[in-house]
């Protein structure tokens, strides 16, 4: 008998997939969503795909003011300012001087007091002007330019008072009453002509001189804006 070959046999029924091994009916791992990002542990909330990068928008900082009580700078040039009516006032101080000297045989005792305190006043406010317009709100400024007016004021008499005694007598007398006694110009300054005694005029001129120029250089200096 002839041998035939056997028939294929046929394959076997597909069995349906079968869950994993789960004996305590845990819930099944969420999928994982396709894009950006990593794999969740299990019991982890799903993590997002971050969001593309933006550039964050700009912000101007925030606006400090001033803490009070700070006040800006006074501005100016406050020591070019005292150099420059010091020079100023011994201009003023000379041509007082030279003026007294000239008309010093016509002048009577109420015309050499009202000359010598219109000197004062004349020297503290033209130095007071200039010390404002160029030191503005330098509180130091003003305060040397009060003593240098007064100084200029004092200096304008005693100067002048050699230079009449000379022209009077001769320049060695005042050289040897200078020799005798140096202070002898401040002395006159001092004392008065009529009775001898203190001459208030004198003492009045230098505050004139200082008042005026402290007040014109504050008045001169605030009007001014600072640099």
């Amino acid at each position: 008998m002839s041998q035939q070959p056997p028939f294929p046999s046929s394959p076997p029924p597909s069995q349906p997939p079968q869950a994993p091994y789960n004996p305590y009916n845990q819930p099944a791992p969420p999928q994982q969503p396709q894009g950006y990002g990593w794999a969740p542990a299990q019991g982890q909330p799903p993590m997002h795909p971050a969001p593309p990068f933006q550039t964050p928008p700009f912000q101007a900082p925030p606006f400090h003011a001033a803490p009070l009580g700070q006040q800006p700078s006074a501005g100016g040039r406050p020591v070019g300012a005292v150099l420059l009516g010091f020079i100023v006032s011994v201009v003023v101080s000379l041509l007082y001087s030279g003026i007294n000297l000239a008309t010093y045989k016509d002048q009577s005792l109420t015309t050499a007091n009202t000359l010598y305190l219109v000197h004062a006043l004349l020297n503290g406010a033209i130095v007071g002007s200039l010390v404002g317009s160029v030191a503005r709100r330098s509180a130091g400024a003003r305060i040397g330019a009060a003593v240098i007016a007064a100084l200029g004021a004092f200096f304008g008499y005693t100067n002048s008072l050699p230079l009449v005694i000379a022209d009077v007598q001769t320049p060695s007398f005042v050289l040897d009453m200078l020799r005798h006694d140096p202070f002898f110009p401040a002395k006159a300054w001092w004392t008065s002509e009529a009775h001898g005694g203190v001459d208030w005029y004198s003492p009045l001129g230098l505050v004139i001189a200082a008042a005026a120029a402290w007040v014109l250089a504050y008045v001169i200096g605030n009007r001014r804006s600072p640099m």
